[in-house]
């Protein structure tokens, strides 16, 4: 029997396998296939993740809540309520950020892209039908831009740390400034 053996090695260039051996060598390529598919997954994570922390809009995506305060012309101020969605896709950004008091409401809407570290696009306000033009700076999340229409300008400067955001907004018009603070 070992001359047996001897001559189909040699026959075949093999060697005899045990069943024993067959389940070694079986776990051992199906941890090969999935130690390959586990590193596959984490390069082709940390690729997006480094894609997506590279944008000037990192951090950004998600619904925000949070409060603050509106102050009006005649310098009356009022506690306010606030809910922002921010949808961002590369170097473009939609944001929806409405807020209310008892007796004050706005709905802001904008769209924007960033490039070089500049910012521009577009807004809307949504209750008083007024909308314009974004133009200014920011990147990482620290923004400050320009909001302007016909007979409006408002400064708006942002600024995301973390799961944490501030807003200021500094306007000319009845609505005179807001200060809000909003968490993820």
């Amino acid at each position: 029997m070992g001359l047996q053996l001897v001559s189909h090695v040699a026959v075949d260039g093999k060697r005899p396998v045990s069943k024993a051996s067959e389940a070694f060598e079986f776990f051992a390529k199906a941890r090969r296939l999935t130690f390959a598919a586990v590193a596959f997954f984490i390069a082709a994570s940390s690729a997006s993740t480094s894609h997506a922390q590279s944008s000037a809009f990192a951090g950004m995506a998600g619904t925000w809540s949070g409060g603050g305060t509106v102050t009006l012309d005649d310098g009356s101020s009022e506690r306010i309520r606030c809910r922002a969605i921010y949808k961002v896709a590369g170097p473009n950004m939609e944001m929806v950020l409405t807020c209310a008091s008892d007796a004050y409401r706005f709905n802001l809407q904008a769209a924007v892209v960033a490039a070089g570290g500049e910012v521009s696009g577009t807004w809307t306000e949504s209750s008083r039908n007024i909308g314009g033009s974004i133009q200014g700076h920011g990147a990482g999340g620290s923004f400050q831009v320009v909001a302007q229409a016909a007979g409006f300008a408002a400064n708006i400067s942002l600024k995301t740390t973390g799961n944490k955001q501030h807003i200021a907004l500094r306007a000319d018009s009845q609505f005179r400034a807001a200060n809000i603070s909003l968490s993820k």
